[in-house]
C-alpha cells in the first residue's frame, strides 16, 4: 500500500503565475498576483535560489530580502523541482503534465529511449511538437508587446530554448551584472515590453560545491550587487519580479546511493529516467510493474515515495496530465523524501556522482522560492 502522498502545490501562488502575471500587468488584466498596471515588466529567474539558503545568508543578500521581506514573498516552485520542468511552467503558465517537460530526462516510449530535456533534442524529439503550447512570449508578441529574453550566448539557439523561450528576441550578455544592466535599459525605454533575465550561476555553484558553500554565497553576493541597478531607477511605469525555478539541498557523498547493475531493484526495469531525487522507471513488461513497486518500497519506502504513474497522477503531482504526456512519466516513480539521491551505476557519470547540491523532489528546501519585487511592483 502506498504511503500518504504529498500534495503537488498549496494555495500560495506558484511559478506558473510569475511570468504570466508580469504580462497581465502590462495588459491591465486580472491575475492571481494582483500586480499594478505597468508599461514594461521584467522577471529575473535566479536558477537554484531557494528561500531557505537565501534567508540563511541574509547578510549577503540585503537587496533581495528588502524586496521580499515577509513570508508572503515565498512561492511554490511546483513539482518536479527541476529546471526543465520549472522553466517550462514559468514560460507557459502550465503544469508539467500539460506542457510535457516532466523531468530532467523523460521517457520517449515511441523510440524506446530516454531524452534529456535540456540538451537531448533531435529530429525524433522536436521541441515544438514536444511542447506545443504558446509561450507567454508568443502571447505577448501577439498582443503587440515586445518580448525580450536576456541570457548567456550558449542558450541562444538550443532545442530547450525553442521549446520554452520561443517568440522572444534573444539578447546575449556574459555576466550577471551585464544582463541586469541590459534589462534596466529596456525597462527605461518607451513602449510596452516584457523582459526575462536568466541567471544560472547560483545553480552551477550549488551543484558543484553545495548551496552551503562559499562559492554559492559569492554568487549570491554577485547577484545582489548587480540588482543595485534597479535601485538607480527604472521609471514609474515599470516593475520587476525576481524568483527561482527551484531550491536545492546538499546531499553528502554517503547519502548518494549508487545502485549496482545487478541489484534486484533493476529487475523488470527497462529504462531509468528523471534525476537522482526523482526517478522515473519504465518497466520491461506491464505485468512486472507491481513487483518493481514492491521491491522499491521494501528497500526504500522509509526514504522515498514509491508510486505508480496512476497514483502520482491521482495525487496531482504533475497537474492535469495530457494524453500525449502520460507516456513520458515512469510506470513507477521514486521521489526522495529523505536527504538522499539515487544513481544507476550502469549510467552514472563521475560528474553526476560528484554533485553536491541537488533537487527534484518535494522538500521545502526544493519547492519554496522567493518572489521579490521592485519598481511599480514593490509592496
Amino acid at each position: 500500500m502506498a504511503p500518504m502522498l504529498p500534495a503537488a502545490r498549496g494555495e500560495t501562488p506558484s511559478l506558473a503565475d510569475v511570468l504570466a502575471g508580469a504580462l497581465a500587468a502590462i495588459q491591465a488584466a486580472p491575475h492571481r498576483l494582483e500586480l499594478p498596471r505597468v508599461a514594461r515588466s521584467a522577471v529575473v529567474l535566479a536558477d537554484g535560489l531557494g528561500a531557505a539558503p537565501l534567508r540563511a545568508r541574509s547578510g549577503h543578500a540585503r537587496r533581495i530580502l528588502a524586496a521580499a521581506p515577509s513570508r508572503r514573498d515565498v512561492i511554490d516552485a511546483g513539482f518536479p523541482t527541476t529546471t526543465a520542468a520549472a522553466l517550462a511552467t514559468l514560460t507557459t503558465g502550465l503544469s508539467a503534465g500539460e506542457h510535457g517537460l516532466v523531468s530532467y530526462s523523460a521517457l520517449d516510449r515511441d523510440n524506446d529511449r530516454v531524452v534529456n530535456q535540456l540538451r537531448g533534442w533531435d529530429a525524433l524529439a522536436d521541441p515544438r511538437s514536444w511542447q506545443p503550447h504558446p509561450t507567454v512570449f508568443e502571447r505577448a508578441a501577439a498582443a503587440g508587446i515586445e518580448p525580450v529574453v536576456i541570457g548567456a550566448e550558449r542558450y541562444r539557439e538550443t532545442g530547450f530554448t525553442d521549446a520554452v523561450l520561443r517568440g522572444a528576441r534573444f539578447e546575449a550578455h556574459r555576466s550577471i551584472a551585464d544582463r541586469l544592466a541590459a534589462a534596466a535599459v529596456l525597462l527605461r525605454q518607451p513602449g510596452e515590453r516584457l523582459v526575462y533575465v536568466y541567471v544560472p550561476e547560483l545553480d552551477q555553484a550549488g551543484h558543484a560545491e553545495g548551496c552551503g558553500s562559499d562559492a554559492w554565497t559569492q554568487r549570491l553576493e554577485e547577484l545582489d550587487s548587480a540588482l543595485g541597478v534597479l535601485d538607480r531607477g527604472i521609471g514609474p511605469d515599470a516593475g520587476v519580479l525576481l524568483t527561482a525555478d527551484h531550491g536545492m539541498l546538499d546531499i553528502p557523498a554517503h547519502r548518494r546511493r549508487v545502485i549496482d547493475g545487478d541489484d534486484d531493484l533493476w529487475v523488470g526495469v527497462r529504462h531509468v529516467a528523471g534525476e537522482p531525487r526523482c526517478l522515473h522507471l519504465a518497466v520491461d513488461d506491464p505485468a512486472h510493474r507491481d513487483a518493481v513497486v514492491e521491491r522499491w518500497r521494501a528497500a526504500e519506502g522509509d526514504r522515498a515515495w514509491v508510486v505508480t504513474r496512476d497514483e502520482a497522477i491521482a495525487a496531482g503531482w504533475f497537474g492535469t496530465v495530457a494524453p500525449a504526456v502520460r507516456a513520458r512519466l515512469g510506470d513507477v516513480i521514486v521521489a526522495a523524501r529523505a536527504a538522499i539521491a539515487y544513481y544507476d551505476a550502469r549510467t552514472a557519470t563521475p560528474s553526476a556522482l560528484a554533485m553536491v547540491g541537488q533537487h527534484g523532489s518535494f522538500s521545502d528546501d526544493e519547492r519554496r522560492v522567493p518572489l521579490a519585487r521592485w519598481g511599480a511592483f514593490a509592496r
